[in-house]
């Protein structure tokens, strides 16, 4: 089964690490990383740039600068992985967040959305996943 680990952490501190605190935190991070990949359960994930370069869509005219809530911790990231239930994807939040105690990771389980993969799709459009 997918989940989601959405990885929440204060953006202010996040950005303001040094490069050598943000490297020992990535490389902790890289440990688990490995493991997983080599299990084969990572899927894509990927660290977002702060809040400042996001930009907000609100209904269809209203277009806001910045991120979409008012919050103290802001997304700062997130993992695919393909494990089989909810107790295995929180091992795995458990191991990230040994590596990284100042975040917090929420699980959500995900489905794909393949609008390629439709009955009525053209064929060479179909995609296995």
């Amino acid at each position: 089964m997918l989940y989601t680990l959405l990885c929440y952490n204060k953006e202010d501190v996040v950005w303001s690490w040094s490069k050598e605190e943000d490297d020992a935190v990535m490389g902790r991070l890289a440990v688990v990383h490995e493991r997983l990949v080599k299990e084969g359960k990572l899927g894509p994930s990927l660290r977002l740039l702060p809040t400042t370069a996001a930009t907000t869509l609100r209904g269809k005219d209203m277009v806001i600068d910045g991120p979409f809530a008012e919050t103290k911790e802001q997304l700062l990231g997130f993992y695919v992985i393909d494990v089989p239930d909810l107790d295995a994807a929180l091992d795995v939040a458990k191991e990230l967040a040994e590596a990284n105690p100042t975040s917090i990771y929420e699980i959500r389980p995900i489905a794909l959305y393949v609008p390629e993969a439709r009955a009525n799709a053209p064929k060479d459009m179909i995609k296995v996943y």
